[in-house]
């Protein structure tokens, strides 16, 4: 961050009156009262066939309904829809819509508060961070990834994540944890230890922490798929699921007598998106409900804070379709095991059409034909499928295309799109939300819930 952008950008002080305009909606239940807290909740890349999904299987697998469409029924928080087009597109990428948050203005995409003059633009954890707060974010890809990163610094490339990792370490947040143990070298993690960091490594580890800063790497890249995690008992005990790292942040961050501002992102959810897997999707969408629960539960004991759970944009448009026997072919869901990307990783050249075949039967329950099989096969002779999150150029879409007929869950596209997304704020603040905004809003009703004033 530029020192002479910092000053010009930035200046906090309490806020004594309103700069953004309130249009109250549901406000008898909360009266006018500052937030001390902020828990931001984002299911990257969620399409509203998202939410939908996972609250189908929810009620259909448990009988119950997801925490989320909870929130609704029982009239707990305000609604809105949210435009999510960036400075150079109707269809946002991730970093762009964090930046949007992050920074109060939109920027291009691949940008991280940056824009096209150069203007960096301070990220909204260093505003609280600078007023006092605790701040941090938790999610389930690489902590230098786009929506972390978009609350917390400035970058000319979101791809840039081996500086991002870099840039940390000088904002000392208070709790940073998720995926990207990739881009932390043993030098860095030891820099971070000599500043005062707890460095965990591990599900154990976090549940001990006391303290803060802390910083938590699970895994190389992205924590595992929520499917996959319930299956294996090693990756169980040794990685967090999103909840666990929302809790034990929140019990951290709580400590601070200022309050807190927290980032939780569902990250994997964009990423089953991109492949088209709906196991992965639903799973990982039902993971981030999870953590809705532990964030509510927090705010409705304390009631001095706001909880914010939305999406950055939608991807894919996953959606079940109509058919005779589509509830059947739905409640297959419910028995998976297994993601795709388990399916296909250990797929090579080798494999013949009736190993294929007792793999996916193994994983989902569904029995594929051989010729079906055998169209997933041909793939590997090339690899030449393209796509977002898939560096092995596995045949997502194939695979993708042939459970349709076995689940009835279709899909738009493989990529993010220009939805307007659902946006839900409990607690504190709630009164504030419109009925449709831009995402730029929220940076700016962030800072008139806590009371604090941007100049």
């Amino acid at each position: 961050m530029r020192r002479r952008d910092f000053f010009r950008n930035t200046s906090i002080t309490l806020l004594g009156s309103s700069f953004f305009p309130i249009h109250k909606l549901q406000a008898k239940n909360y009266p006018p009262k500052t937030a001390r807290n902020i828990i931001f909740m984002v299911s990257d890349g969620m399409s509203i066939g998202t939410l939908n999904l996972a609250s189908l299987l929810l009620q259909r697998k448990e009988g119950r309904q997801s925490h989320w469409l909870s929130l609704y029924e029982e009239e707990k928080v305000s609604r809105a829809l949210m435009d999510t087009a960036s400075l150079s597109s109707l269809i946002t990428d991730s970093a762009a819509a964090s930046s949007a948050w992050g920074g109060g203005v939109r920027v291009k995409n691949g940008k991280l508060n940056v824009s096209e003059d150069g203007t960096h633009h301070t990220p909204i954890l260093q505003k609280f961070k600078a007023a006092g707060k605790a701040v941090g974010c938790v999610t389930t890809v690489p902590i230098t990834h786009a929506t972390p990163a978009g609350f917390s610094v400035t970058n000319a490339s979101r791809g840039d994540m081996h500086e991002i990792a870099e840039q940390y370490l000088p904002l000392k947040f208070d709790v940073m944890m998720g995926g990207g143990r990739e881009y932390f070298p043993p030098g860095l993690l030891a820099r971070y230890e000599a500043t005062g960091y707890t460095v965990v490594k591990n599900r154990d580890q976090m549940l001990q922490l006391n303290k803060t800063p802390a910083l938590g790497i699970f895994n190389e890249n992205g924590l595992p798929y929520a499917l996959d995690h319930i299956q294996d008992i090693t990756l169980q005990q040794n990685i967090p699921t999103l909840a666990e790292m929302s809790k034990t942040a929140i019990e951290l961050l709580n400590k601070n007598k200022q309050g807190f501002v927290l980032q939780i992102e569902g990250g994997k959810v964009d990423w089953a998106a991109h492949a088209n897997d709906a196991g992965a999707l639903i799973y990982d969408q039902i993971a981030f409900d999870n953590a809705i629960k532990v964030a509510i539960d927090f705010a409705s004991k304390d009631g001095n804070t706001m909880v914010i759970i939305t999406t950055d944009h939608g991807n894919s448009n996953p959606g079940l379709f109509y058919g005779d026997n589509a509830n059947q072919q739905f409640d297959k869901l419910q028995h998976y095991r297994y993601t795709n990307e388990w399916i296909l990783n250990v797929v090579n050249k080798s494999f013949t059409p009736a190993q294929l075949i007792e793999r996916i039967e193994a994983a989902q329950g569904i029995a594929i034909t051989k010729e079906e099989a055998a169209s997933i096969l041909v793939h590997y002779e090339q690899l030449d499928e393209a796509g977002v999150y898939n560096p092995r150029k596995l045949p997502f879409r194939q695979l993708a295309a042939i459970q349709s007929s076995y689940t009835s869950i279709g899909w738009g596209a493989m990529d993010h799109s220009a939805d307007y997304v659902e946006l839900a704020i409990y607690g504190p603040g709630r009164d504030l939300i419109k009925p449709f905004i831009k995402n730029t809003d929220l940076h700016y009703l962030m800072l008139q819930a806590t009371g604090i004033k941007n100049n």
